[in-house]
């Protein structure tokens, strides 16, 4: 009985610590991927500061964002 529950809490360990590895790879991702839709975000911005079109600007951040946010509007859309 002792050797199972031996068995039991070390494959627990072992599960647990697998999951805190996993864990910190996700956060790292996720930092990236907000990193980027950020990065995406400011060169909208610089782009409507460069006194282009609402149109232009908007298809440089869906192209920029293609594949890393959800929506056309990378993650985030606003009023106009």
């Amino acid at each position: 009985m002792t050797k199972n529950l031996a068995t039991l809490i070390l494959s627990s360990l072992l599960a647990a610590s697998a999951f805190a590895a996993e864990s910190d790879k996700d956060t790292k991702e996720d930092v990236a991927r907000h990193r980027a839709i950020a990065a995406a975000h400011e060169n909208a911005a610089k782009c409507r500061e460069a006194g282009k079109g609402e149109d232009v600007c908007v298809k440089e951040l869906q192209a920029a964002c293609k594949g890393l946010a959800i929506g056309k509007y990378c993650g985030m859309k606003h009023e106009h």
